[in-house]
């Protein structure tokens, strides 16, 4: 017992003498770190002690989208506020949602005016009761596959960009919310049928798409829509030539645009396109894009391209069922009359005719 208080003596020295050294230790370290962050901002930094700098003007760079540094592999993670999501925000709320109804309004508009000037384009010699086949069975599913999908796509699309100030007000936030819920999630997946039946459609119809000379004649004649006149052509006329290049190249666009959406900082649209504007001497386009800006850049362009395809699709509907007699028997039953035929597209109405002379020419000889 006698050695006892010698003992807790000597562990209470140690005791001390250790926390003693955390103490050192520690305000050791709080000296270093605080030299080296005055070191690297200058005696800047939040709170009351700026140096120099107003606060004002140390959170006026931050929100102009001034990027510090992280300890982190994400180096987007420096950059506190991304400013670009402001202009981007006004320009889609502002200028795109603006000018894109007014060219769906004006495309409406202008057909109604066209149709009270000039009425449905009926046919000239009257029906015949004699139909020609015009397209076939996988002709018309391919076609129905891309007009389908491109008209649930347009609808979500543009519940999307306008619902809120449609829709909302009239059926109120938990019905629109839910609508417009279904609507993404079918907006998502629709579009590979949009993009099959693209795909389809471009490859049943390119080589009958190419442009020659009866084109112009067609063209210079105004194809008929304002006049009696019927110009000829073979099986696609120049106006539905028009509209296949406008499907396929907006499609197409419309396609990869979308693919970077569906899959977000994976794949650049934007970047490399600009970069090819510089090369051909746009150098007043940006080509050092934040992922960020990439996806605003990206879902600007998907609206507008998608915006001026609607409208040229509209038109096509229109000239497709109201606008014209005989002409949505093609796509539905896929046999058109035979006088429609001679009227539209009279070269290629005079191949078929001749073709199928020819094969019934041997058959009768048989017989």
């Amino acid at each position: 017992m006698k050695h006892t208080a010698p003992m807790n003596v000597f562990a209470w020295h140690r005791a001390v003498t250790a926390l003693a050294a955390l103490v050192v230790a520690v305000v050791f370290s709080a000296i270093v770190i605080g030299d080296a962050a005055v070191a690297q901002t200058g005696g800047s930094v939040p709170g009351n002690a700026l140096g120099t700098t107003a606060d004002s003007e140390f959170w006026r760079q931050i929100r102009q989208g001034e990027s510090g540094t992280v300890a982190g592999a994400n180096e987007q993670a420096g950059t506190l506020i991304q400013s670009e999501g402001d202009n981007w925000r006004a320009m889609r709320n502002g200028p795109l949602s603006k000018w894109g109804g007014w060219a769906l309004f004006g495309t409406v508009a202008l057909l109604s005016i066209f149709f009270v000037a000039r009425g449905r384009i009926k046919i000239g010699a009257g029906a015949s009761g004699k139909t020609m086949t015009r397209f076939n069975l996988f002709e018309r599913m391919s076609h129905w596959l891309l007009a389908v999908s491109f008209i649930i796509l347009a609808v979500s699309g543009l519940n999307l960009l306008y619902g809120r100030y449609v829709f909302l007000p009239l059926i109120g936030a938990d019905a629109f919310g839910a609508i417009t819920l279904y609507g993404k999630l079918a907006h998502n997946y629709v579009a590979f049928g949009f993009m099959a039946g693209l795909f389809l459609v471009f490859l049943l119809w390119i080589k009958e798409n190419i442009p020659n000379r009866h084109d112009l004649t067609w063209l210079n004649q105004g194809g008929g829509m304002f006049n009696d006149a019927h110009p000829p052509a073979k099986k696609f006329n120049a106006g539905q030539k028009m509209v296949f290049w406008i499907v396929i190249v907006a499609g197409v666009s419309i396609s990869v645009s979308g693919w970077s959406l569906l899959y977000p900082f994976r794949y650049e649209m934007i970047a490399p396109t600009f970069e090819w504007f510089n090369w051909m001497g746009f150098n007043w386009v940006p080509v050092d894009l934040t992922a960020h800006q990439e996806m605003q850049y990206t879902q600007l362009w998907h609206a507008i391209v998608a915006l001026l395809f609607i409208a040229a699709i509209i038109a096509h509907i229109y000239i497709g069922t109201l606008g014209m007699e005989g002409a949505f028997d093609a796509m539905s039953s896929g046999e058109v009359d035979t006088n429609w035929a001679m009227e539209h597209h009279s070269l290629w109405a005079e191949e078929e005719m001749s073709e199928a002379s020819a094969k019934e020419a041997p058959a009768s000889a048989a017989e």
